[in-house]
This record gives C-alpha cells, sequence and structure tokens, in this order.
C-alpha cells in the first residue's frame, strides 16, 4: 500500500511533454492497495485540496467516488470539486476515485434472473466490495490522509444500486449518500423489499441521501421515487433529496447531478 506514481493530465500532446518547456499538468496521485478480502489490488485515484498539508490540524471531508478511474468520472467530479472551491462554495475535499476492475461484479448482488446470470456470469460480489470499503479501503484512507468524519459516497448506475444496498445493509459506511439513476430494475427490483437497516430505530447517525435521476424511462424513474418513498418514512436522522432532471439522459446525468447536489449541500453566500 504505497505511492506509486504522479498521475499526470497534460493537456498538450504527450510527445511533446518536456519539450519547448512544457511542464505535466499534475490533478492527484495513485495509491494501490492490495486487498486480501477481494484478492486483488485496486487502484485508487486520489485528489487533494489546495492548501492540504500532512500532518496538519484541518481535516477534509472524504468524497469516494465509483467509476473513479482516470478514463472513467475522476477528472470531471475533481473538476467540479476544485470549482466549488474556487468559488468558496463547499468546503475543500478530498477525492478518493476508486478504479474499476469488474463493475458488474462489484456492484452487484447476486441475480435469481438466469438470463442475468448467462449475460454477465461474473456479477454478484457485492457483499464482498462493500467489505473491501468497510474493512480496508476507509481504514486506509483515514490512517493516511487528514480526514473528518464526513463520508460521501458518489454512484450512478449499478454504482447508484451499490449504494442503495450499503445504505439499506451498512449505512454507517458513509453520512451523505448521492446516489444517480440507481439500477434498481436488478433482480427483478428485489432491493427494494428488504427492510434497510437506515430506517431501523437502532440507527441514530444523521443521514443525507441525494438521489437523481433524469429522463430514462418508466421503470428508471418509477425505481427512483419508490426509493424516495420508502426512506421518507423516516423522519428523525435521514434527509431525503430527490431530483429530476428531464433534460438529461443515463449518458448525461452524472457531471449535472453532482453539480446541483453540491450547491444544494453547501449553500452560502460567496465570498467577494
Amino acid at each position: 500500500m504505497k505511492q506509486i506514481l504522479l498521475f499526470s493530465f497534460i493537456f498538450c500532446s504527450l510527445a511533446m511533454n518536456g519539450q519547448n518547456g512544457k511542464q505535466p499538468f499534475v490533478l492527484g496521485s495513485v495509491e494501490e492497495i492490495q486487498s486480501s478480502v477481494l484478492s486483488e489490488k485496486r487502484t485508487l485515484n486520489i485528489y487533494l485540496p489546495e492548501g492540504y498539508k500532512e500532518n496538519d490540524t484541518v481535516r477534509y471531508p472524504v468524497i469516494y467516488l465509483l467509476d473513479g478511474s482516470k478514463d472513467e468520472d475522476f477528472i470531471h467530479i475533481c473538476g467540479l470539486v476544485q470549482f466549488f472551491n474556487m468559488m468558496d462554495m463547499m468546503p475543500k475535499a478530498i477525492v478518493v476515485g476508486i478504479g474499476n476492475v469488474d463493475r458488474k461484479r462489484d456492484f452487484t448482488y447476486p441475480t435469481t434472473i438466469e438470463k442475468d446470470k448467462k449475460a454477465y456470469p461474473t456479477t454478484g460480489g457485492s457483499e464482498q466490495f462493500i467489505a473491501f470499503i468497510e474493512q480496508e479501503l476507509e481504514p486506509f484512507i483515514e490512517k493516511k490522509y487528514m480526514t473528518s468524519s464526513s463520508k460521501i459516497f458518489i454512484g450512478q448506475s449499478l454504482g447508484g444500486l451499490l449504494g442503495v444496498e450499503i445504505l439499506f445493509k451498512k449505512p454507517a459506511l458513509f453520512n451523505t449518500y448521492i446516489i444517480v439513476s440507481p439500477s434498481l430494475w436488478w433482480d427483478n427490483e428485489s432491493l427494494l423489499l428488504k427492510s434497510p437497516e437506515v430506517l431501523k430505530s437502532s440507527f441514530h447517525q444523521k443521514t443525507t441521501v441525494y438521489i437523481a435521476v433524469g429522463n430514462e424511462g418508466d421503470i428508471m424513474v418509477g425505481d427512483a421515487k419508490r426509493l424516495e418513498k420508502i426512506l421518507k418514512k423516516d423522519e428523525g436522522n435521514l434527509n431525503v433529496v430527490y431530483t429530476y432532471f428531464p433534460d438529461e439522459n443515463h449518458a448525461t446525468i452524472l457531471h449535472q447531478a453532482v453539480y446541483k447536489t453540491l450547491e444544494g449541500m453547501y449553500r452560502k453566500v460567496k465570498k467577494d
């Protein structure tokens, strides 16, 4: 578990890097963590806010981003965080992009649907992936970086399905969930029939859930509304915010949904 290289994004030809005085534009760093739970090495892309110092007294919220590989959602989500920080619209935060190995395996629980078993033979490993988050990933990040108690989850599609599963089974893993276009259709919507741990009287952590869905068809929209209705049965420690984005589809919604969610989470007067 050590930092292995700088994670550089160069907004010019790679062939020209180092020539004519051009320098790499460094967005963050890459960590590799050997997982005993998953029996494999996992890649983490780490964005640290401006002014971050090791062994400082300042501690930062952590955003845990699924589909966090460099060629997935890491770069544009970090851009949103940096923009909101620049505009003094949210606290500075650490972003942990969890790179994928097999997202269908990691983000889904076992299905009873035979055609899905045949079409997606590696699915059904979410229990192990959640254990990885709980037992290895979060302890690793909290030990190595200056983190606060604020832990924010971001997941879309199958990643949103995983977010709902965590919320229903291990809700204390995060205190804010940004769940975008969750694939709750999986296994004939069986997850929505479960009794959520987050609604039980024994669960006392204040938790906020943001649900976002676009113009993505009756099933996707209907399931998101069902989720909202289930979660709004709790009037105590759980705050639920549902937003429909009629102008967005499954491919375009994530960026806009995260932008609007961060804007609403940290609404404040902009500095002069």
